[in-house]
């Protein structure tokens, strides 16, 4: 399986998009500090995911959510409870 996740920054509450074949794993990652992206924003909490069997679905769905604003912002307005 593949996932694509967003989480969210309890220090700014900024969020971050990406997606992985190891949710647990990458969740544990970002947390640690070792991605170069988020490491200055941890901890995070997971808000949202989605899985997909194909990986090429999860890069392409990722791709959408970070790239077409109204896709994000829709995802954001199903999760709105959850980003308060």
């Amino acid at each position: 399986m593949f996932y694509v996740y967003v989480i969210k920054s309890k220090k700014d509450s900024s969020l971050y998009i990406g997606y992985t074949n190891d949710l647990k794993r990458r969740f544990i990652e970002h947390n640690n500090k070792t991605e170069q992206s988020t490491k200055y924003k941890t901890p995070f909490e997971l808000i949202y995911y989605e899985a997909y069997k194909s990986m090429k679905d999860a890069k392409y769905r990722e791709h959408q959510l970070k790239r077409f604003s109204g896709s994000c912002n829709h995802l954001k307005k199903r999760v709105q409870n959850s980003l308060l």
